[in-house]
């Protein structure tokens, strides 16, 4: 009889909840703006890592070590997903912190190339490494987390944070980018304010790295835990080979993002380059545009991930698949032929509408699709390979068809990926009443 007693999850209230929810949507704050912060600063540090010349060839390094970023993620998302299954949500949540604390902190106080050379850039490189790592570690990890630290009757509104703090990052890392760009001369920005928004980064993770050592486990784990003897747990297959065994969930989280991670990285990272090189705004108009919309889209989360715990996750991604799928050829036409700011505010935040269809429970929906023995791996690696496949060259494809004088055509290449997520979406369950978090 006393065996059984450890399956029973411990007695939490929602004030701990909500504390430990408060803790790990902090940390990730702090982790997306130390990502983004890095895009949005690399026209001021790339002359300080790579040698004088072309500041176009300058650009372009600092973007293949900004790529090499993203291709880290999935080994991130596999390292760091099995470590959470293995030792705790928790404790794979404090070594991400780490991970991009010291990224951070070694791009700030890494010397120019006319100081060490060559090794400048080397250093660059691994502190992108270190901070893919971090990246790649932290969604399926904090989706995990987030998911089961909620009760079953709020899990889409709490898990909805994650994309919250995502977006926070991002209007955290601009926010400070126009905060200097307003106090500091461009010749200032340029010699050391650039390392200025690294600083804030490394100093901000230590503060989250505090938090994360202060929340609690979650109650999932807990349970696995106390139930796993050594015994059992030395005769337990590798966390990559127990993945292995849901086939079906790990291609379901493949065909959930595809679209999703296309047409968020389409409408949010590449909309501001969209504006400026096709619809003909200023830079200024273009980031003013886009910190407003990033703003419609923090707050329509957490409506979004209340809406699913009422109707259900599975109406909620229909309603992103269909409006992606008809509304994304219409919209980046129109927003193309934008004659004026407003016009194209009000196009972007009908696309961020739509879009907060996935981001908001796309979490909690993979979180649900595994048990907890593998969830933190099963979330984060396939989602990871997919943003790293499809993600990560959304804004390339989309430039490449504009040189190449077919730009329509990435209109319909993002069509078509959110068409093959609708397809997913319409077939597969309800995941609030049919996953592995029923409880």
């Amino acid at each position: 009889m006393s065996a059984s007693l450890p399956a029973v999850p411990p007695v939490r209230s929602m004030a701990s909840r909500i504390k430990s929810i408060i803790s790990g949507s902090i940390g990730n704050l702090v982790e997306w703006y130390d990502w983004y912060v890095y895009s949005a600063f690399s026209l001021y540090f790339a002359p300080a890592f790579f040698p004088k010349g072309n500041l176009t060839a300058q650009l372009l390094n600092s973007a293949a070590v900004f790529a090499v970023g993203f291709l880290m993620r999935p080994l991130g998302g596999w390292l760091m997903g099995a470590y959470a299954d293995r030792h705790g949500r928790k404790a794979a949540l404090v070594v991400s912190v780490l991970l991009m604390c010291g990224g951070s902190l070694l791009i700030a106080l890494t010397p120019g190339f006319e100081q060490i050379g060559v090794a400048a850039p080397v250093l660059l490189v691994l502190a992108r490494l270190l901070q893919g790592l971090s990246v790649g570690g932290e969604y399926g990890t904090s989706a995990t987390y987030l998911s089961e630290m909620a009760d079953q009757r709020n899990r889409g509104f709490f898990s909805s944070f994650q994309y919250v703090t995502l977006l926070g990052g991002q209007l955290l890392a601009l926010t400070v980018q126009l905060g200097l760009q307003q106090w500091l001369s461009e010749a200032e920005m340029y010699s050391w304010g650039w390392r200025v928004p690294f600083v804030i980064g490394a100093a901000a993770a230590l503060v989250a790295l505090y938090l994360r050592r202060h929340m609690e486990e979650t109650d999932s784990f807990v349970v696995q835990n106390q139930q796993e003897t050594p015994e059992a747990h030395a005769k337990e297959p590798g966390k990559l080979e127990l993945l292995l065994r849901y086939p079906k969930e790990i291609l379901t989280v493949v065909g959930l993002t595809l679209g999703g991670t296309i047409v968020f990285y389409t409408f949010t990272t590449y909309a501001q380059k969209f504006l400026v090189n096709t619809a003909g705004f200023s830079k200024a108009q273009a980031s003013w545009i886009s910190f407003v919309t990033l703003g419609i889209a923090l707050v329509l989360q957490p409506l979004f991930g209340a809406l699913s715990d009422r109707v259900g996750r599975r109406p909620v991604l229909l309603f992103f698949g269909v409006g992606a799928t008809l509304g994304t050829v219409p919209l980046m036409s129109l927003l193309g032929r934008a004659d004026s700011q407003w016009a194209a505010l009000a196009l972007l935040a009908v696309a961020m509408l739509i879009m907060s269809g996935y981001t908001s429970i796309n979490a909690v929906v993979k979180a649900e699709l595994f048990p907890t023995a593998i969830r933190a791996l099963g979330v984060g690696l396939p989602y990871a390979l997919t943003v790293a496949i499809f993600g990560g060259s959304a804004e390339y494809v989309a430039l490449q068809a504009k040189q190449l004088g077919v730009e329509t055509w990435f209109y319909w290449y993002v069509t078509f990926c959110a068409a093959v997520s609708l397809l997913v979406y319409w077939r597969m369950p309800d995941t609030q009443q049919s996953g592995h978090m029923t409880e």
